[in-house]
This record gives C-alpha cells, structure tokens and sequence, in this order.
C-alpha cells in the first residue's frame, strides 16, 4: 500500500476493523518513510458470478450497475446512500451463497424489490416500474392496486 501523501511503498497497519456486514476491513495505516496515518477501505473487488439476461446473454456481474439502478429509483427520496450500499451488500451475499455462479437477471430484480419494499415504497414502485416492463399504463395500475391490499394486510 502506497501512502498518500508521499507514494512511498511501505506501511504498516495499526488496528484492522471489520466493515459494517464482514464484507470488507476498514485499516489504519501509517507510513514508515514520513509517519503520516491514514485509513484504508479493503472490500471484495471481483465477484466471479454470471448474470443471465432476458435475452439469453451472460454478462458479468457488475455491483456498480445494481446500485445505479437502486439509486434511479430512490432518487429525490428519503433514502440513506448506506441503505442502498447495505441493500446491495445483502444482495450480493446471498448470492455468493448459491451453488451456482449463473443466476437469472429477473431473481436478482425479485431480491431487489422484496427489500426495496421495506426501504422505501415509493422507490420499490420506481424500481418494480422498470424491472416488470409493464406492457401499459393498465397494468402498472393493477399492480399498484394489488401492492395496495399486500400492505393493507401486513
């Protein structure tokens, strides 16, 4: 790890911490060359797992495309950064838990909105908008109205 402030190469680390979910170290380090302490953030760079699209496609899962799509949703909505991180970091979890690396685009969109539902309503209407493509604005309806009686009953 090179330091901060004079690119030397040597460090050490003074106290490692584990991030809120395990799924990364928070560091402090200090250089050996000028002595200045600084923080580090260590979390999984790659995670090895296919993403099999509507079409047919295998991509890369991509963490930065997940949480854009989260944060289109929640947009101008009471929503903390670290929720949507944290939601993210939940997903990914259980996904890294299954026996297989592929896995359908459309069970990572129903992961999404169960969670999206408790975070924000609002956010999980955006979100369910996009992810279920509606055919037309009838349809959109109904589901509103049928999301309507889900939380009438819980």
């Amino acid at each position: 790890m090179n330091c901060p402030y004079c690119n030397f190469g040597n460090t050490s680390v003074l106290e490692s911490r584990d991030l809120p979910g395990e799924l990364g170290l928070r560091r402090r380090r200090q250089c050996k060359k000028c002595g200045k302490r600084f923080t580090t953030h260590e979390n999984v760079v790659h995670i090895d797992l296919k993403v099999i699209k509507k079409s047919g496609k295998v991509e890369q899962y991509d963490r930065e495309k997940l949480l854009k799509g989260i944060n289109k949703a929640c947009y101008k909505r009471k929503v903390e950064q670290v929720d949507m991180e944290n939601l993210v970091d939940e997903i990914e979890t259980k996904l890294l838990n299954r026996k297989t690396i592929e896995i359908k685009s459309s069970d990572i969109g129903k992961m999404v909105l169960s969670r999206l539902y408790k975070l924000d309503d609002l956010a999980y209407m955006r979100f369910a908008s996009v992810y279920m493509d509606f055919p037309n604005a009838a349809a959109f309806q109904k589901f509103v109205a049928d999301s309507k009686k889900l939380t009438i009953k819980n």
